[in-house]
C-alpha cells in the first residue's frame, strides 16, 4: 500500500490488491496503449490525461472503463487488466477509483468525444509531467508513477 498527497494535497492511498477500498467503485482510470504508443485524451479543461470517469448505473467498473476509453478516444479495447485501486480522502468527499491497463485494437472516429478533444498518441510520458501545464492534475500525483512502475515490472 502506498500513501501520498495528490496535486490538491488530498491524502491518497493506492493498492495493487483486488478491491481493497470498495467492491463497487464509482470511478475508473485507464492507462492505454495503442500501436506501441500511449493513448491519452485531451480534456477541455484539465489538459492531457488517460481516459476515465464515472461508473454509470447498470454497469460495473470494467464496463465503465471500456466505455470511457471509447467515448473519450474512440479506442476499441482488445485486452483490459485491473492494476489496482486508490482512495482519495478529499476535502469535498471520498473517491474510490479502479485503475486498469488496456491494449487498444483500433481507434474509431467519434462524432463527439464528450468533454474531451479526442485521442492523443505519445511515444512517452514526459519525465516532467508533474510540472507540465499541458497535463491534467490526474497525471501529476504518484498514482501514475506507481502504476507505471507496476506495469513495467509485470511486463518484464
Amino acid at each position: 500500500m502506498f500513501t501520498f498527497r495528490d496535486y490538491y494535497q488530498n491524502e491518497v492511498s493506492l493498492s495493487f490488491s483486488k478491491h481493497p477500498f470498495s467492491n463497487d467503485p464509482r470511478h475508473v482510470w485507464v492507462i492505454c496503449r495503442y500501436d506501441n504508443k500511449w493513448l491519452l485524451t485531451k480534456h477541455r479543461d484539465r489538459g492531457l490525461e488517460f481516459p476515465g470517469g464515472k461508473v454509470e448505473q447498470g454497469e460495473n467498473a470494467e464496463e465503465a472503463a471500456v466505455r470511457e476509453v471509447m467515448e473519450e478516444t474512440g479506442g476499441v479495447i482488445r485486452d483490459i487488466h485491473y492494476i489496482g485501486q486508490y482512495h482519495v480522502a478529499g476535502k469535498a468527499g471520498h473517491v474510490v477509483k479502479n485503475v486498469y491497463y488496456a491494449e487498444v485494437e483500433k481507434l474509431e472516429e467519434q462524432e463527439t468525444y464528450y468533454e474531451t478533444e479526442g485521442p492523443v498518441l505519445l511515444e512517452a510520458i514526459p519525465r516532467n509531467v508533474k510540472f507540465n501545464p499541458n497535463y491534467s492534475f490526474i497525471m501529476k500525483d504518484d498514482v501514475l508513477k506507481y502504476c507505471m512502475e507496476k506495469l513495467e515490472t509485470t511486463s518484464n
